[in-house]
């Protein structure tokens, strides 16, 4: 009986988490799919949406049933790196129009690929960003 009662108490906590994580993905953001490096080939490539903030963007992947994002990146210190088109096993996933970008902060290395409209979005966001100088004067 006891084993009953903690087998419905787990399945009523993942009814929840879910249903709470799909509630905070119909709140918006941008889709993109995010991996981290180093990664080989067209592996680890994960569906989601990212969002921004003030200091940093977030990536909720489709799949996870973490509460909070998967995926923090800070806007002060990050550093775009390369541009690229998909290449090998990639276009399972992706078409010709998707632009793949090297994006790393202090916390780590990822690639994104982003449509254009959501490419135009993300270099917006790192490029309107307060320069050091004018932060440490606050």
């Amino acid at each position: 009986m006891v084993l009953l009662i903690i087998l419905v108490l787990t399945l009523v906590f993942l009814a929840l988490a879910s249903t709470y994580r799909l509630i905070m993905l119909r709140r918006g953001g941008t889709a993109a799919l995010l991996r981290v490096l180093p990664a080989r080939g067209g592996q680890g490539w994960r569906h989601g949406l990212i969002r921004y903030d003030e200091d940093r963007m977030v990536f909720f992947k489709l799949t996870s049933l973490k509460l909070g994002p998967d995926c923090t990146i800070q806007r002060q210190g990050i550093e775009i790196g390369e541009r690229r088109g998909p290449v090998g096993d990639e276009y399972d996933i992706m078409s010709d129009d998707i632009a793949v970008i090297a994006v790393s902060d202090r916390d780590g290395s990822f690639e994104l690929a982003l449509d254009r409209a959501s490419r135009t979005a993300f270099l917006s966001w790192v490029e309107s960003r307060p320069s050091d100088r004018t932060r440490r004067m606050r």
